[in-house]
């Protein structure tokens, strides 16, 4: 598997060259885009991309942990999580990127 990271720089460009608007345009265009997810997550919506997956943030109520190191409970406090559930057609490509 390779270690490479897809950046919002990488996204502008894909933009700029598939669909062929300038590159600050396509810039606008990812920002606007993860702009308006962020903001739909943070008011609790979830984000629903077709063939892609749906991420939604999921509440944890606070409980009592334990240090691995010394075997002390502690309290871990209530907080929000995103979590992200890939479709079944992202499922399926990424098990096919593991057959070559």
């Amino acid at each position: 598997m390779t270690e490479k990271t897809i950046t919002r720089m990488d996204l502008s460009e894909a933009v700029f060259r598939e669909v062929g608007l300038s590159r600050n345009e396509s810039s606008q265009l990812v920002e606007s885009m993860l702009l308006h997810m962020s903001d739909a997550l943070v008011r609790g919506e979830q984000v629903k991309i077709s063939s892609f997956g749906t991420f939604s943030v999921r509440e944890k109520s606070a409980r009592v942990g334990r240090n691995p190191k010394t075997g002390q409970e502690v309290p871990i406090q209530p907080r929000r999580v995103l979590t992200f559930r890939p479709s079944h057609l992202m499922k399926d490509r990424v098990a096919e990127g593991n057959r070559k």
